[in-house]
């Protein structure tokens, strides 16, 4: 796919497979955008082909240049504050952060701050972009690891697609305590909220549907601890710790689930995020290791959350 950017446009030109296609098909079976998104393109004519509006019905042929207006200044939608985040991966359209321990991944007030939006919104902002920044999932506040954000209307719309079919992949390593009795397994149980407390959830029959797929990478019997690598085919909020917790595994230093006090934070860390790129479909892959705040902690949780990208 060839691609590229002038001002507030983006290019694509039209490759062989795609003769044929309409810009109304590409919008809702390729790019798979929301109905509010390719409602929006075509209101405030987004679109154009080699320069001019079309009739989005018209069929398309190779060498045409879909031009799509995607680059428009607006407001953060959050307050951009710095905050020192390692970055991953970035282009036009999607940046990727390494959050670090002790920070939201979004507001949950109009004024806060001190999350890793508003750091990505500072980012975007020095880089004189004005764009809502916006996550595609999130972490818990002591979870660290990759995060997807879209940085623009689009963008955002086809990640989250992707991301509810399952097509972007999340690798996570989670330290347990016990020893694993099977090398692989899955938890298929559905998760709700706990009736008795406010943040925590359970396992619950009248629960979201909820799959963790886990393998075990590691072994420490003198610490009686498990190092695990997991994966989602679901997102539920505190899903892993849910799960974990529930066969009897609980992540070490996750106490809302069980865990033991030794470490400062749940054991949990997202190690790898797979995208394919919402507009060329190249494979972006993205191995983080632990945010650098916490190499040098007492706890030395870096001894365990560590392994190499060939284990994954």
């Amino acid at each position: 796919m060839q691609t590229k950017r002038f001002g507030e446009w983006y290019e694509l030109t039209i490759p062989l497979d795609w003769d044929g296609l309409t810009i109304d098909f590409i919008m809702r079976n390729v790019w798979k955008a929301s109905k509010k998104q390719i409602h929006t393109m075509r209101m405030e004519k987004q679109i154009k082909v080699n320069g001019e509006f079309i009739n989005w019905n018209n069929p398309l042929q190779p060498g045409d240049r879909l031009q799509l207006r995607l680059f428009l200044d607006e407001d953060f939608g959050v307050i951009p504050e710095y905050a020192e985040v390692e970055i991953l991966y970035e282009d036009d359209h999607m940046i990727v952060f390494n959050k670090p321990a002790n920070m939201d991944t979004h507001p949950n007030e109009p004024e806060q701050t001190n999350t890793l939006s508003n750091a990505a919104a500072f980012h975007l902002q020095a880089q004189g972009e004005f764009r809502k920044i916006k996550h595609v999932h999130r972490l818990d506040r002591d979870t660290t690891g990759a995060v997807l954000f879209a940085k623009h209307a689009l963008a955002g719309s086809i990640l989250d697609k992707m991301l509810e079919e399952r097509i972007i992949k999340r690798t996570y390593l989670a330290l347990v305590h016990g020893k694993i009795k099977t090398k692989k397994g899955s938890i298929h149980e559905p998760i709700g909220r706990d009736r008795h407390h406010p943040t925590r959830r359970r396992v619950s029959q009248s629960g979201q549907p909820a799959i963790t797929h886990y393998e075990l990478i590691k072994s420490y019997p003198k610490q009686n601890l498990s190092l695990l690598k997991c994966q989602l085919d679901t997102g539920r909020t505190h899903q892993i710790r849910v799960h974990l917790s529930h066969i009897g595994h609980p992540l070490a230093g996750d106490l809302l689930y069980g865990g033991q006090p030794i470490f400062n934070r749940q054991a949990l860390h997202a190690v790898k995020l797979e995208i394919p790129h919402p507009f060329t479909m190249e494979k972006i892959s993205c191995f983080t290791n632990l945010p650098k705040e916490e190499s040098h902690t007492s706890f030395k949780l870096t001894n365990y959350l560590q392994v190499l990208p060939e284990e994954l």
